[in-house]
């Protein structure tokens, strides 16, 4: 469930997500394009996905689309929630808790059902897209909780992986699930 008022939303309506990746409103990523998409992946995302589950041939990544960009999401999110005077409501503290009731939220979707495959290949539609609202509300929250404490989350995302690395070089730790504190010099 996202943002307050007892009502569930990912916090975009169809009207307020065509937005270009320059602020316009020209429908660059309109919400109608869901169709031609399986839960917001490219329609060869889905075909790919077959192929990680059990498929014959060499299986490529799945990716994301490239748009909305993550300053997108930001601004749709901020857009909303000024339309909405919710400002009051989303400061640091409820937005970080709210961020972990939706985590909670996707915990849900997965609970009981022991190990599941890459791709879910044995969720129906209407499972997939009840985990893609939940993860959308995730991200959401998570997005704005970055904009509140002023931190540039793709840059951010860009330094930890670099310590990341330094971390866990490949070298000595691939294969392995231990921690960067357990590995031997």
């Amino acid at each position: 469930m996202m943002a307050t008022g007892g009502k569930k939303t990912c916090g975009l309506t169809n009207d307020e997500s065509s937005v270009s990746s320059n602020g316009g409103s020209n429908g660059a990523f309109a919400s109608n394009s869901h169709s031609a998409a399986v839960n917001g992946a490219a329609p060869e995302a889905s075909a790919r996905s077959k192929l990680q589950n059990g498929g014959a041939g060499t299986a490529e990544r799945f990716t994301f689309s490239s748009e909305p960009t993550m300053e997108d999401i930001r601004r749709l999110q901020a857009e909303f929630t000024d339309e909405r005077d919710w400002n009051q409501f989303h400061q640091p503290r409820n937005l970080l808790l709210a961020m972990v009731g939706e985590v909670g939220e996707v915990s849900e979707l997965f609970q009981w059902r022991g190990e599941v495959a890459e791709g879910l290949p044995d969720w129906t539609e209407s499972e997939r897209e009840q985990l893609a609202q939940e993860l959308s509300d995730v991200l959401i929250y998570l997005v704005e909780l970055a904009e509140k404490c002023r931190v540039d989350l793709p840059q951010a995302v860009l330094r930890k992986m670099a310590l990341n690395r330094l971390k866990y070089p490949a070298s000595k730790v691939h294969g392995s699930a231990k921690k960067y504190t357990e590995y031997k010099d």
